[in-house]
């Protein structure tokens, strides 16, 4: 999909450094909102209160909410697989996909707006983000599930079904983000992300050794 950021955006007329700072404050107001309270839920009026700015200001960046929704979505996509994206062919196997769940362990830390807001698309049906799933993700999912099935194959890797190993790491790795304020209650309000680290390197490490 096209970033919808630079929709009505033309070479010869480029936005003004006042332009540019209002859509980023507009955009960070929108991430605020929509991780809270889904698309559904939230409303023009609380992402201008949240951006400080007017309603009919809001409105002369963006058509209106599913604008702002669409390119936080492109964004947050081309975030979202860099770590997969990462994944070594030629590394050694195990350490490839530790490092990998790594990287989305701190994800979670660095992004968890953006991990709440991909994960209420998902809940919704992904009415937003469907074609960018197909011709974004299974091709790289797909590529991916065949470099894990190649190892394991090989004996690099302790059998197992590379699709929901994956599946596996993403719930795992993405619950500290997506499930922040029940992680915080129950942990005494610490952080849990540095215990969750090592705790899920320890688990898939024993699930994976051959």
């Amino acid at each position: 999909m096209k970033d919808d950021a630079d929709s009505g955006n033309t070479p010869d007329k480029p936005r003004s450094r006042i332009q540019q700072r209002n859509r980023k404050v507009i955009l960070d107001a929108a991430l605020d909102v929509f991780s809270v309270e889904g698309y559904r839920g939230a409303t023009l009026d609380q992402i201008a209160a949240q951006a400080g700015l007017s309603k009919p200001n809001i409105l002369y960046y963006f058509s209106g909410k599913e604008e702002m929704h669409v390119t936080l979505l492109n964004r947050l996509m081309e975030t979202w697989l860099d770590p997969l994206r990462q994944i070594n062919p030629n590394g050694e196997p195990l350490d490839e996909l530790l490092a990998y769940i790594r990287r989305k362990v701190r994800m979670s830390r660095q992004y968890p707006r953006e991990s709440r807001l991909f994960a209420n698309e998902i809940l919704q049906g992904a009415p937003r983000m469907k074609p960018h799933l197909k011709s974004g993700l299974k091709p790289l999912f797909d590529d991916t599930c065949a470099l894990i099935q190649g190892w394991m194959d090989a004996g690099k890797l302790a059998p197992s079904d590379p699709q929901h190993l994956i599946f596996s790491i993403w719930s795992t790795t993405q619950h500290y983000a997506d499930f922040d304020a029940q992680v915080r209650v129950l942990t005494g309000g610490k952080s849990a992300i540095k215990g969750g680290e090592d705790y899920l390197d320890t688990l898939f490490r024993k699930l994976l050794t051959p």
